[in-house]
């Protein structure tokens, strides 16, 4: 049995996108070792994943708060125009796809994120099979 510290640099490479051929030259490891370990750790990778993911997009995008602020702003700046436009005026329906396009873009702003756990009560060899999810 390998110790704790590498399962846990096997769930960190894992959770960041290496493959298992990559992770097994790297930490010396066989390959049949590390997808047992995978089955094993699937929930914990998902998770890791999905906090790196998180983490990454702060850093390459404006925050949540900051990118619903500006997409309410927008959206609240095209609507007061909307209210001072004639139906018949031909502008009027650019900013209606204006807006139904920042109203479609707010809806995929309120996705979040999801994490998982195992649920206890069924066969381990069954496990993967079986999600329980949750959103932030």
């Amino acid at each position: 049995m390998k110790d704790q510290e590498t399962i846990q640099r096997f769930i960190t490479l894992r959770a960041q996108g290496w493959s298992f051929a990559r992770i097994a030259e790297s930490l010396n490891v066989s390959k049949t070792t590390l997808i047992q370990w995978g089955r094993r750790h699937q929930f914990e990778i998902q998770n890791l994943r999905a906090v790196e993911t998180e983490a990454l997009a702060e850093r390459c995008f404006a925050s949540r708060q900051q990118r619903w602020e500006q997409v309410g702003r927008d959206l609240q700046r095209v609507e007061a125009e909307l209210v001072k436009r004639d139906l018949g005026d031909v502008p009027t329906a650019r900013l209606l796809s204006l807006a139904a396009k920042l109203r479609a873009e707010a809806g995929r702003e309120s996705d979040g994120v999801q994490f998982s756990s195992a649920v206890r009560d069924i066969p381990k060899e069954e496990r993967f099979e079986v999600v329980q999810d949750w959103q932030v």
